[in-house]
């Protein structure tokens, strides 16, 4: 079985099969630190699953507003952390972190490609734009996911 593991510590996202490692990819996590609270802008930790998959049929480098893909000439959206590429949407499993999928926190590509590696975040789990579509392709609704310091 396919499990997803963040490790904020080392800004590391392994993809696991049957516990043996498929793919390590750098990533960025919150620059604001580990937390659940609405509005903190923080990355949760613990037990999670991908709720919805969004952006398959896009193009890599396509700029999502609300998880809806923007079409060229569209306005960009008034923030600097754009969601790019892919959008895996995280569900809550534990009781602390039950409120993640309502906090918006996803795995998704961004143009801050330079800052990967580093927490840097508002919350989400940044990838590259071609590791994100790499790994969307990998996994499927319902793949367990496991954030940990």
């Amino acid at each position: 079985m396919k499990e997803i593991h963040v490790s904020i510590r080392d800004q590391l996202l392994t993809l696991k099969d049957d516990e043996a490692e498929v793919r390590t990819y750098p990533v960025s996590t919150s620059r604001f630190g580990i937390g659940t609270e609405q509005g903190s802008f923080k990355t949760p930790i613990g037990r999670f699953r991908v709720a919805e998959k969004i952006g398959g049929e896009m193009p890599a480098g396509t700029i999502f507003r609300s998880r809806v893909a923007l079409k060229p000439g569209d306005p960009l959206p008034p923030t600097e952390d754009l969601v790019m590429s892919r959008i895996l949407w995280l569900d809550g499993l534990d009781e602390h972190n039950a409120n993640t999928r309502e906090r918006f926190i996803y795995i998704h590509g961004t143009k801050h490609e330079t800052e990967i590696g580093s927490p840097a975040s508002c919350g989400c789990i940044r990838m590259r734009n071609a590791d994100v579509v790499e790994l969307f392709d990998l996994v499927d609704r319902d793949t367990p996911v496991i954030i940990e310091e």
